[in-house]
């Protein structure tokens, strides 16, 4: 099974370079949408990627979802050097046992980061 994460974002080009550089994310096809629209699918790993909508694609199209703002926390195995790369990170904590830190992408909202587990 793969998961595709749908994001709607302010700037398509500027996101992915974003996701190219946090998480080492790669563009793994571009879909041309209506109106010289497009969206980048990026893959994050084997069974993860990222969707990267427009906003105003998604307002115009799909007004009964342009709201949503999904909750993710990405899950690596080096927290510290995450933690250097990501410019903007919050300090890092104990989230009910779990260390983690918070970030912001470009358009100002938050995404965690979480230390997998040694067994996972």
């Amino acid at each position: 099974m793969k998961t595709r994460i749908m994001l709607y974002v302010s700037d398509v080009a500027k996101l992915t370079q974003f996701w190219e550089t946090t998480l080492g994310a790669k563009v793994v096809e571009t879909l041309q949408l209506p109106e010289d629209h497009y969206a980048n699918v990026l893959a994050v790993d084997d069974t993860t990627e990222l969707a990267l909508f427009s906003n105003a694609f998604v307002q115009k199209y799909s007004p009964e979802v342009a709201d949503n703002r999904p909750s993710l926390m990405f899950l690596v195995s080096d927290l510290d050097a995450a933690h250097a790369r990501i410019k903007g990170a919050t300090p890092i904590v104990d989230d009910a046992g779990t260390r983690a830190f918070g970030f912001p992408n470009p358009d100002g909202h938050f995404f965690a980061m979480g230390e997998r587990a040694r067994n996972f």
